[in-house]
């Protein structure tokens, strides 16, 4: 595929000018007449393209940001509200796009609507990009004739499940670079700092104290093993990920991150803000709250929260209200089952699950900046743990040779 500048004229006679990406100048020619231009004159134009994108284009593994994903919404949020065809607004989205999987896939939904495909079926064809819920909501907006609506309510979501996330990866990075740190110090002094003084003590021929006898232990045992235990970390590593990618390993892990020191309770608090955020979204865009469920329940990324929503949604299908299939789901505090059941009783759900949205919001918000507060003195902890044990494996043999020859 190559792209060419063209100049022509519209069925207005009026001239325009612009890009187009075609196989050779006569099917961008095509192109330009399918859309009612005529053309003047068309250059090829030379791209250079970096490594790393021809690397991309070659393999097909580009991949579509959420950032880009929200910029595209709030651009089909003006296209659909100013009116503007949607080939016509997508075909100038897409030309526009440095992405080229995403200016590829949205390429392809052109084409299908070009011959009377609807945007919500064309965009299943990319699931990579476009999600379930994605897919779901433009399906509403289309059968509701509220499209601009859906595309505005899809970027505000993605805005604050983005603002969120980084958050949370913003206050882990502190205590990830210590533990990491940790791990490299520890390896720098069990290969070479150890030895050196074990090759010290072992020239005086004393009774090492037992604290500096499993320094020297583990030391050794680095030496000798080294490359076995990395191959085991790194076999540990990569089973675990994989693990994690089954449905059972999934749901495990879960549960298990939900439970970590200091951070699992956040981890569950932004969990149900997304799950609030989005069964608002879907509630108030029209959807059946059945189908809202399951949308739900795969949107919050957590197999094991997964299932019990597909537990709330099996109790709504049986006939039980709001209130009492998240009652017995366990995963509210009363606060929160009293706004579902307010809202249920008023008939005001949606509103009210926005609320509960950003009161976990706030919630998850301030204690993402109390975070590096909570974890500073467990990393102190942690330090001091590592520092005396290693002074004491060093300076005791050297207090008791010291004590021998005073003596």
């Amino acid at each position: 595929m190559a792209v060419f500048l063209f100049k022509g004229r519209n069925a207005d006679g009026r001239l325009v000018n612009g890009q187009v990406e075609a196989a050779n100048t006569d099917a961008a020619a095509s192109q330009l007449l399918g859309r009612g231009i005529t053309p003047v004159s068309m250059d090829e134009q030379i791209i250079q393209l970096s490594l790393r994108e021809r690397f991309e284009r070659s393999t097909n593994l580009g991949k579509v940001e959420t950032v880009e994903l929200i910029m595209f919404c709030r651009q089909m949020y003006t296209i659909s509200k100013s009116g503007i065809p949607l080939v016509k607004g997508l075909r100038g989205l897409s030309m526009s796009l440095r992405n080229y999987m995403f200016q590829r896939a949205l390429e392809d939904i052109v084409a299908r609507l070009e011959t009377g495909v609807e945007l919500s079926t064309a965009m299943r064809f990319h699931p990579k990009i476009f999600n379930n819920l994605f897919v779901s909501m433009v399906s509403v907006g289309e059968n509701s004739g509220r499209l601009d609506l859906i595309f505005k309510q899809l970027s505000e979501y993605m805005e604050r499940d983005l603002n969120t996330n980084k958050s949370i990866k913003t206050a882990l990075r502190y205590p990830m670079f210590v533990l990491i740190a940790i791990s490299i110090a520890m390896t720098i002094i069990n290969v070479k700092v150890i030895p050196a003084f074990a090759g010290m003590f072992a020239n005086f021929g004393a009774q090492l104290p037992l604290p500096t006898r499993i320094l020297i232990g583990i030391s050794d045992f680095f030496v000798d093993f080294w490359l076995y235990m990395l191959v085991a970390v790194v076999g540990a590593v990569a089973w675990f990920f994989h693990y994690i990618k089954t449905p059972e390993g999934s749901r495990w892990w879960g549960q298990k991150k939900l439970g970590l020191i200091v951070v699992g309770d956040i981890i569950e608090r932004a969990s149900l803000a997304r799950y609030a955020r989005s069964f608002s979204l879907m509630l108030s865009a029209g959807l059946p709250i059945s189908n809202a469920l399951e949308l739900c329940a795969r949107a919050i990324d957590n197999n094991y929260l997964g299932d019990k929503i597909r537990g709330i949604r099996a109790g709504i299908e049986r006939g039980e209200g709001l209130y009492q299939t998240h009652l017995v789901s366990g995963m509210f505090t009363p606060l929160i089952l009293q706004m579902i059941s307010v809202g249920e009783e008023s008939g005001q759900v949606d509103s009210l699950l926005t609320e509960v949205a950003e009161f976990y919001e706030r919630e998850v918000e301030y204690d993402t900046k109390l975070l590096g507060d909570r974890i500073e003195p467990l990393m102190i902890i942690i330090m001091a743990g590592f520092v005396t044990v290693l002074a004491l494996g060093i300076f005791l043999p050297m207090w008791d040779m010291y004590a021998i020859q005073k003596h």
